[in-house]
């Protein structure tokens, strides 16, 4: 089971996650740093520190990426270590990214950049955050710090790792940074990150001409439990439009669907909308990224088992959320569902205009456990990738112009409101030793990158 000529291998991981280094160098606190210290924000109290001290490890780690066989790695910068609490560029922090870079390239790794992957500087969330248009240009201020500095030697850009996550689960749904659980908040987010999107691909067409640039969305197909039940069609036309349409449709089609212009009236949508945005956020990506972890079953009704949707779910609160019984689950308690990724990728493919696509991330968290002989015979992680790369191929024999397959995560990390409790690296962390050991599932992969395909 062959891959294309030239298929994109790599693995990825994000600024906040691995870094550690908080307060190194002049970086400032991101609104995660922040919601970190809130009690009981976080599983265990656990804050950015030390994370995979990647700041001060990266050699190690590029020279691991090395013995995998990895062809490219994504990465996201840290916006306050670029620019301290969103204002003037800071040489430390930008010498950091170059460093990295460099060493990337001498390992001969392609470096996948991404501009933001959640980690705003708290000083701009206290000026409205995403709710405030002016972030957005705040934010193109930032991309261009970056994109001047590496765009010579970075091979690939996004301007935006899951908007959704950022808006919906950070100003909705309170469940991550900053924590606010406003529904007309969230939806001024999503437009303003949006916004922010295609200034920033501006930012990198001028000063980077050439260089493949896209964003990174985070994609789970939603079927109506009962097909034949007008509520549960209703439902899912609600959470698709929520999870993928609200996002798709202004960077593939130039605007936002008509249903969810209805949907998002009452929270305010048009009221940030402006004429010339439109044109701005449909700004031409050279790829799509696509993130997936999971797919969803919904109802409009109460059914057994379900369980109602959440405060992230804008103006969907009478939506329940049906699990399949029979699938098995991570340990992050996610169902693992790999016809879902055949199904996302069909989706974009059928639906939207021909555009490069890569799987950004696709991962799963399992309880490793470090054997007599030091092994972690992950076997879990191994049949999830297995039956994921296997869902891939399906998707490129469909005719779905898929260019690269990115594993979450390199390393274990800061798993955000889990803190360190759920591991998804290939690469186990030690911690309290900053240990590296990579897992069997590391090896597996790798032996795939080698072969360019599946035995």
């Amino acid at each position: 089971m062959m891959f294309p000529p030239g298929f994109v291998w790599g693995a990825a991981t994000a600024a906040f996650q691995v870094e550690g280094a908080t307060t190194a160098d002049g970086r400032t606190d991101s609104v995660w740093d922040v919601f970190a210290r809130r009690p009981g924000a976080v599983v265990g109290g656990d804050t950015g520190d030390p994370a995979a001290d990647h700041y001060r490890r990266y050699a190690e780690d590029v020279a691991l990426m090395r013995r995998l066989g990895l062809g490219a790695y994504r990465f996201s910068l840290a916006w306050p270590r670029v620019r301290p609490d969103g204002g003037e560029p800071n040489a430390a922090g930008l010498a950091f990214y170059d460093r990295l870079v460099d060493c990337l390239l001498e390992a001969g790794v392609q470096p996948w950049a991404t501009l933001y992957h959640w980690d705003l500087p708290q000083a701009l969330e206290e000026k409205g955050g995403w709710t405030s248009r002016d972030t957005a240009y705040r934010f193109a201020e930032y991309a261009e710090s970056v994109v001047e500095r590496l765009g010579d030697r970075v091979a690939s850009w996004s301007t935006l790792n899951e908007p959704w996550c950022a808006a919906m689960l950070g100003y909705a749904g309170g469940i991550h940074a900053p924590g606010r659980t406003d529904h007309s908040a969230a939806v001024a987010a999503t437009h303003h990150l949006l916004l922010g999107h295609g200034l920033a691909m501006d930012v990198i067409r001028r000063h980077a001409p050439g260089v493949p640039a896209g964003i990174t969305l985070n994609l789970y197909p939603v079927a109506a439990h009962d097909p034949a039940n007008v509520a549960d069609v209703a439902a899912a036309r609600r959470i698709d439009g929520l999870q993928n349409r609200l996002f798709l449709d202004p960077v593939l089609r130039g605007g936002y669907p008509d249903d969810l212009v209805t949907d998002l009236a009452p929270f305010g949508l048009g009221d940030v909308v402006r004429d010339e945005d439109a044109a701005v956020i449909a700004a031409h990506v050279d790829w799509l990224g696509v993130n997936y972890y999971r797919d969803y079953r919904v109802a409009g009704r109460p059914v057994e088992g379900s369980e109602p949707a959440g405060p992230e779910w804008v103006g969907a609160g009478d939506v329940h959320f049906v699990p399949d019984p029979a699938a098995p689950r991570t340990d992050s308690g996610w169902e693992v569902q790999p016809a879902g990724l055949t199904e996302s990728l069909l989706q974009v493919h059928r639906g939207y205009r021909r555009v490069p696509l890569y799987i950004t991330e696709n991962g799963a968290a399992y309880p490793d456990v470090i054997g007599d002989g030091g092994d972690i015979v992950d076997t879990d992680r191994v049949a999830f990738l297995d039956s994921h790369l296997r869902a891939a191929h399906d998707a490129l024999a469909a005719g779905v112009d898929l260019r690269g397959y990115f594993y979450w995560s390199l390393l274990d990390n800061f798993e955000w409101a889990e803190g360190y409790a759920k591991r998804f690296g290939l690469v186990h962390v030690d911690y309290e030793t900053q240990v590296r050991t990579m897992k069997r599932s590391a090896q597996w992969y790798s032996r795939v990158i080698g072969m360019n395909g599946l035995g």
